[in-house]
């Protein structure tokens, strides 16, 4: 399955270790300072009010986070419209510091759409690919958007718009498109299996089958984002399927 935003993080053990260096080079000049404490009092004293050395994030490192923290305040049931302010404050850093990585709010919320979108995607294409009936193919995006809907409530709220209300317009209509794809796919993988099974109107029955496949999906992340994330999109899916999808 996708993985969720947090996990794109670099860890801590990838980062080099300029703090724990300069942690070190401290340790070592209060152990010379104690030393010669009864000598130089003095310099002593002067050791002991060096700050510590800060660690810078690395290159992209800082872009994750932000993009991180920001999908974090979204899975708050009940959370209101995230502003610049409280997103730099839970980040401990200025205003300033993220509109140096991202020039607007609506360029931070189109990076968790790309992640949306290339995580979503990714994994539609390779079940095109690789299942073998229609129907098999469209059992596995629906379940696909419901599992990823269900690890990543913050993007949930995306999906849905409710993250998006007094956004940018162009931010829900590139989710619109999102699931338009989704739709095309579902029309292009139903068509095949009606053709196999000798229907006389493929094309109208694919069509008809994905517009109900589609209002299931947007209706199930619906409710999972105005629950407060507790009604599960993959409540009953296997027997909800097998209704929707003889």
């Amino acid at each position: 399955m996708p993985a969720s935003l947090p996990e794109l993080i670099v860890t801590a053990s990838t980062v080099q270790p300029e703090a724990a260096r300069a942690l070190d080079v401290a340790s070592a000049a209060d152990s010379r300072v104690a030393e010669s404490a009864t000598s130089a009092p003095a310099t002593a004293a002067a050791a002991a009010t060096v700050p510590a050395a800060r660690k810078r994030p690395r290159p992209g490192e800082r872009r994750v986070q932000i993009l991180q923290a920001l999908a974090g305040m979204l899975e708050q049931p009940g959370a209101e419209r995230v502003t610049t302010a409280a997103l730099a404050a839970k980040l401990a850093v200025s205003e300033a510091a993220l509109y140096r990585h991202f020039a607007s709010k609506a360029q931070m919320f189109e990076g968790l759409i790309e992640f949306i979108e290339s995580s979503i995607f990714t994994l539609l294409n390779q079940i095109v690919e690789r299942e073998g009936a229609g129907q098999a193919q469209a059992q596995k995006i629906v379940a696909v958007l419901m599992q990823f809907g269900e690890r990543n409530p913050g993007m949930t709220r995306v999906m849905v718009g409710d993250a998006l209300v007094y956004e940018n317009e162009r931010l829900v209509a590139r989710m619109n498109q999102f699931f338009d794809r989704i739709e095309s796919t579902l029309r292009q993988v139903l068509r095949n299996a009606a053709e196999a099974q000798g229907s006389s109107t493929p094309t109208v029955e694919a069509n008809a089958q994905a517009s109900v496949l589609l209002s299931f999906m947007i209706g199930r992340l619906q409710r999972y984002a105005r629950s407060g994330f507790k009604r599960m999109p993959t409540e009953q899916l296997e027997f909800s399927l097998k209704l929707l999808v003889a």
